[in-house]
């Protein structure tokens, strides 16, 4: 079915619900937390929960449900925006000891979890904010422009923060009187996390695993080409493809994804999940579990732990399973109890 609103390109397809919702928590592992009370907290104006108490039975079953090694602790916080709720909160995980880093620079062609967003209503006042914190970006301000289905269009304007860990934050305004892409605090006209990015070199089994194992949905997909001030910060003149991923029925905590025709990405050294630091893991709350479970079966899916009965610090008592998605990423998917 076609989307039936003629002013908004990304409004949901039709009013279904999927087998999983948006993207629910997102986790950075760290070793220094006062960069994120820095950028998070004091700059994008998030709220820092934490120290979350967690008993050494949580630990032995998390180590298990990510892969952890034996000899490694943390401390878990949570990092979200009270005056909006629904969007993407952030778990963040305080290793005690250095892991590798996911990324080696903030370069937009290294390959693996790239960003998160955070659409706003106010992107001049939060470019210059951000920059007098002393805070810097992948290039100014760029504007751009995208096509409604009624063939009008609308601006947009963007900026590419660096975030610590190598970890990018997008600040973007949608313009011309079309809503933002998650909801704002209307008193801050702050917002975000909405959705989160990752830079692909196989976009295709990508987007069949979301479509056939967490029933998401392809609601954008286009070749774009980088101008002169590309956001991005690269060379103009590079095509990519963008593809918008949504849950059903969902009009915000999407994913995006970024693959270069040119095929000239940056490779990692490591895998891109967690307890390596960075943005390593993806959370997706299921309404099924066992029909979850049997899509993971049907489509052969790398399970690394399957939990039927688990008290979670952040998530509350839950059924959890943890799996690998195509390129090694570590996603998590849970269902309430």
């Amino acid at each position: 079915m076609k989307n039936q609103n003629t002013d908004d390109p990304l409004a949901p397809v039709e009013n279904t619900i999927g087998l999983c919702g948006g993207l629910h928590t997102a986790t950075i592992a760290t070793i220094n937390l006062e960069a994120y009370k820095k950028f998070y907290v004091e700059a994008l104006e998030m709220d820092l929960v934490g120290p979350i108490p967690v008993s050494e039975d949580q630990k032995k079953q998390q180590r298990k449900l990510w892969d952890f090694p034996s000899d490694l602790d943390w401390e878990t916080y949570l990092l979200h925006r009270p005056g909006v709720p629904g969007l993407i909160q952030i778990r963040l995980l305080v290793l005690n000891k250095e892991t590798p880093s996911i990324h080696k620079s903030h370069d937009s062609r290294e390959l693996g979890p790239f960003s998160l967003g955070f659409p706003n209503a106010a992107q001049d006042q939060l470019d210059r904010e951000l920059r007098e914190r002393g805070f810097s970006a992948m290039a100014p301000i760029q504007e751009g422009t995208v096509e409604r289905p009624d063939g009008s269009s609308y601006r947009y304007i963007e900026t590419i923060y660096k975030a610590p860990d190598f970890l990018h934050a997008v600040g973007i305004e949608r313009m011309d009187g079309m809503p933002q892409l998650a909801p704002v605090d209307p008193k801050t006209k702050m917002g975000g996390p909405g959705y989160s990015a990752m830079v692909l070199k196989d976009s295709d089994e990508m987007l069949e695993f979301l479509e056939k194992v967490l029933d998401l949905e392809l609601r954008a997909d286009r070749i774009w080409e980088t101008s002169p001030g590309s956001a991005l910060g690269i060379e103009p003149g590079v095509s990519f493809r963008f593809s918008l991923v949504y849950a059903k029925g969902n009009s915000h905590n999407h994913l995006l994804f970024l693959d270069y025709k040119d095929k000239q990405f940056i490779p990692l050294n490591v895998a891109p999940r967690i307890p390596n630091r960075g943005l390593g893991m993806w959370t997706f709350e299921t309404k099924n579990m066992d029909t979850f479970r049997k899509r993971t079966e049907e489509y052969n899916t790398h399970i690394v732990q399957n939990l039927t009965d688990y008290e979670d610090p952040v998530l509350g008592k839950i059924k959890v399973i943890s799996l690998l998605a195509p390129n090694g990423f570590l996603i998590e998917v849970f269902e309430k109890q």
